[in-house]
């Protein structure tokens, strides 16, 4: 007997049921379900074109602006991390049709001209390695995937343990040569200088973080709402009609849930 499983994101996988227990899940290609509706040609090859042009459809106007969310933080700050598992994370899976994402690994840093580096963390020098790797993976895989990678990290008990596996089980196409060797070159150093003077010019200058900007702007309302309720937050600020996850409309797609033949 076969059974036909929908997912989270609707999609179909075939496994087979055998006595009295079902085998795990077989993924239909080599992309993670997170990317299947990247692309045309990914959804292709992992068959599922109909299910990502039926997501298409309920995706909000783009011609409206998406809410853009910024956010300094550094790697091994505690609640940079409680922000970003608790908060960010599932609020941009939710709604990132309507949310711009920037994120900007330095925190509290200080370019320093010294023997150690020339970078100095408020946490040591693991945070200046955590925040060069996660600097480097945004800008080998770009925001959305990196920022999957970057979960995956801070939500892990020892952060930079779990970057080699978390790149690999995310970005499987980055080899960790690859973000090795930009941390340990010349491109790691210009990132995080570029995020230095980014950090450097806010204004109003951040006194702590994780310090989170909305369209470019920082206020203490905002930030102490973001904190605790991002997702409405951004729900609220979102300037188009508002998408069924904000409201709580219902949606059904072409599907009968988990079914048995």
């Amino acid at each position: 007997m076969k059974v036909l499983c929908l997912l989270a994101v609707g999609f179909l996988i075939v496994t087979d049921h055998k006595g009295f227990g079902i085998s795990h899940p077989k993924p239909a290609c080599r992309y993670p379900p997170s990317q299947w509706c990247r692309s045309l040609q990914i959804a292709v090859e992992c068959k599922v074109q109909k299910q990502c042009m039926e997501l298409s459809a309920i995706k909000p106007n783009q011609t409206v602006p998406r809410v853009a969310l910024t956010l300094y933080y550094e790697s091994l700050c505690p609640d940079c991390r409680y922000f970003i598992t608790q908060q960010l994370f599932p609020t941009w899976t939710m709604l990132q049709d309507i949310l711009s994402l920037t994120l900007v690994p330095y925190g509290n840093a200080k370019e320093i001209l010294s023997a150690n580096g020339p970078f100095s963390c408020q946490h040591g020098e693991p945070e200046c390695r955590g925040n060069m790797i996660e600097a480097c993976i945004i800008h080998l895989t770009g925001t959305s995937l990196a920022f999957q990678v970057i979960y995956c990290m801070e939500s892990a008990t020892n952060v930079l343990n779990a970057a080699e596996p978390c790149l690999q089980l995310y970005a499987p196409s980055v080899s960790w040569a690859a973000v090795d060797e930009c941390v340990t070159g010349r491109l790691g150093y210009e990132l995080m200088h570029d995020y230095a003077v980014m950090t450097r010019a806010l204004n109003p200058a951040h006194t702590h973080v994780p310090w989170v900007t909305f369209d470019g702007e920082h206020t203490e309302e905002n930030e102490a709402r973001a904190m605790s309720s991002l997702f409405n937050l951004v729900c609220e600020l979102y300037k188009g009609v508002k998408p069924p996850a904000c409201t709580g409309a219902m949606v059904k797609l072409s599907h009968r849930g988990c079914l048995t033949d």
